[in-house]
């Protein structure tokens, strides 16, 4: 009894143990992919407010430039043929690192060097640019100047300090009196710690992904940064340091933006680097916004860690719990095992006794003391007539073999046909229950649209709705008595067209269907009528359609076929039921037609199929099963055609 308990506890535990950590380890992989995703679509989100930063900065600056150019003031400045504090006054105003006028033939020599000046004679431009380190102003040489920092999984290079400038430059045409050039200015974003702190403060606003230094912004030239907020140390900023070759690679190689996650100088972050193209369209920059990985990485580890820690406590809390519930059930079976064995040592005195349950488990252990009386009673009598018997008894064992055998058979037959009768009889019962209520509401639903009249249209369309779907009751109420009423060949004219059957059946059967979601396909050829009751066929097909589902188990494909067949010289018809599941045992096919036969301990009683062989038989035809090579069981219902069986007879 011991081993008997531990098998159901492993019964019982098994799918949890089993499978629970399966199920947890899929949601969690889901959730985490999710939430990864979530992170890259963030950090996007980010990369494009910084983007839209950039343009307003060279934007305004083209603008502010533009409307200097054409103003009145530094009309008269030019005329006066000094703006050389004017220009350093405007600068400083306009927040710029370098502001100057060229004249229309120095511009043009210009042209071919700057695209943005050539640009600037006709119309405002305004672009990034990499200016080389002879082409600053001494003071933004210096700020420009940058010493190269060793960076791990760089790209090798030879380069010791960076020098170039990258600069917002701004051109704008000036059409004045006198005078007919270029207007330009500039910003150097090396070491512009304001803009890159501006960028920073704008994306990272909230604590989640920014404060406490998490949120992070670059700007590359090249792939050496110089303009960031990353530090190098505590408060000391990474320029200088240069982005990894794979960064590179795909975001200056390939032009491609880049969003994953990325090593940082000294940390991971979630990352996004879009590529800057200069004035002749060559890619000459990045801009970059990542947040630490860290946090996020914490949190799914400790969800992780909160969902197994669930997982054990449900699993410890169940096997007492399940252990004490199975001990009322298992006490009186010991009982019923001790008074076996007691019995089975020749005391046939050995009772169970009377029991304090009122279930089946009692009924049971009552039961088998009737018969332990009763096995005492003839054991009694037996060994006193012993002698007298022996002969008589073996000639007798043959005949009640015999009568055994078919008072079980009839016995079989007495059950099955019980249980069909009070199918029938519950059948017909709920079905008028059913109708009664749908009929009132149908004559209500008349009521409402004469009362109503004209005022029922913007309601109509409900009307017919609530129409339609009694309508579907009825239907299947109706399609319900047809499979529950009994029928003879004779009643029904002989002949029965197969086709609306099934589709009857597939109504019956829908809900079963749509709930294992599985997919049906049909193929109805035309095929000649049958001689068979047709509330017979449905409960054959309902059968057969029911057991192909419980087999596939979630998901999986029913085909119905239904074709003309020959079998024997005889015409017919052929039914085939085909499904997606794992098939019948191969030891098993032989036995799938036998009372009581099935492979759904608890759940069935094992005369469906043998219900539906006899069916057939009865009605001249031929039922078989077979699993194909494709995978899966098909069942073939084969019946003679109506009019050569009536020939025949």
């Amino acid at each position: 009894m011991q081993s008997v308990r531990l098998r159901l506890l492993i019964l019982a535990l098994a799918p949890l143990i089993l499978l629970m950590p399966l199920l947890l380890l899929l949601g969690m992989t889901r959730w985490t992919a999710d939430y990864d995703k979530v992170l890259i679509a963030n950090v996007e989100s980010d990369l494009r407010i910084a983007e839209q930063y950039l343009n307003r900065l060279m934007t305004g600056t083209g603008e502010e430039l533009h409307g200097l150019a054409g103003s009145v003031e530094f009309a008269e400045v030019l005329a006066e043929g000094d703006p050389a504090a004017y220009f350093r006054q405007k600068q400083a105003e306009l927040g710029l690192d370098f502001l100057y006028y060229l004249p229309a033939e120095a511009a043009g020599a210009q042209a071919d060097r700057w695209p943005v000046i050539a640009a600037g004679l006709s119309r405002p431009d305004t672009r990034i640019d990499i200016f080389p380190a002879g082409a600053l102003p001494a003071p933004l040489a210096a700020q420009a100047r940058i010493p190269l920092i060793e960076t791990e999984a760089a790209v090798p290079t030879d380069r010791e300090v960076e020098d170039r400038g990258m600069v917002v430059h701004s051109a704008s045409p000036v059409r004045l009196p006198g005078h007919d050039g270029v207007l330009v200015g500039g910003i150097l974003l090396n070491r512009n710690l304001d803009f890159i702190d501006s960028i920073n403060a704008l994306v990272y606003l909230n604590a989640v992904t920014g404060g406490e230094r998490q949120g992070t912004a670059t700007l590359f030239l090249d792939d050496v940064r110089v303009s960031t907020n990353v530090r190098l140390f505590e408060d000391v900023r990474a320029l200088g340091t240069r982005v990894s070759a794979a960064v590179r690679g795909q975001v200056l190689g390939q032009g491609k933006t880049w969003l994953d996650r990325a090593f940082v100088v000294n940390d991971w972050y979630i990352s996004a680097y879009m590529p800057l193209t200069d004035s002749f369209g060559d890619r000459v920059g990045m801009l970059y916004v990542g947040f630490l990985e860290a946090p996020f990485t914490a949190a799914k580890r400790q969800a992780f860690l909160w969902m197994l820690a669930a997982f054990f406590a449900v699993l410890v809390l169940s096997a007492p719990v399940f252990l004490w519930m199975a001990g009322g059930i298992f006490a009186p079976l010991e009982r019923m095992t001790q008074t076996m064995a007691r019995v089975g040592r020749g005391d046939l005195s050995a009772r169970i006794g009377r029991m304090k349950r009122r279930d089946e488990i009692a009924a049971v252990a009552g039961h088998l003391d009737d018969l332990l009386d009763q096995v005492q009673d003839r054991d009694r009598k037996l060994r006193a007539w012993a002698d007298e018997l022996n002969t008589r008894v073996e000639e007798r064992t043959a005949e009640l073999r015999a009568a055994n055998a078919k008072l079980e058979e009839t016995y079989r037959q007495l059950v099955m046909s019980e249980k069909l009768a009070s199918i029938g009889e519950i059948t017909a019962g709920v079905a008028h229950e059913i109708n009664n209520p749908v009929a009132v509401i149908q004559g209500n639903l008349d009521v409402m649209r004469e009362a109503l009249q004209e005022r029922a249209a913007p309601v109509a369309t409900e009307l017919n709705l609530i129409d339609a779907q009694v309508g579907r009751i009825q239907a299947i109420v109706g399609k319900l008595l047809k499979f529950a009423a009994p029928g003879e060949i004779e009643e029904m004219g002989g002949q029965v067209d197969l086709a609306p059957v099934l589709g009857d059946c597939l109504v019956l059967v829908e809900h079963v269907i749509d709930k294992a979601g599985v997919r049906v396909e049909t193929r109805l050829d035309d095929v000649p009528p049958v001689r068979i009751a047709p509330g017979e066929m449905q409960q054959v097909v309902v059968n057969l359609i029911i057991n192909a589902v419980q087999a596939m188990g979630q998901g999986g494909r029913l085909a119905l076929l239904l074709t003309e067949a020959r079998r024997n010289g005889r015409r017919g018809t052929a039914l085939k039921v085909r499904d997606s599941g794992p098939g019948v045992p191969d030891a098993m096919l032989s036995a799938v037609f036998d009372p009581f036969f099935t492979t759904k301990r608890g759940e069935g009683t094992g005369l469906g199929l043998s219900i539906s062989q006899t069916l057939i038989q009865r009605a001249g035809g031929l039922i078989s099963v077979r699993n194909r090579k494709a995978g899966g069981a098909e069942f073939t219902v084969w019946l003679p055609a109506a009019e050569e069986e009536m020939a025949a007879e």
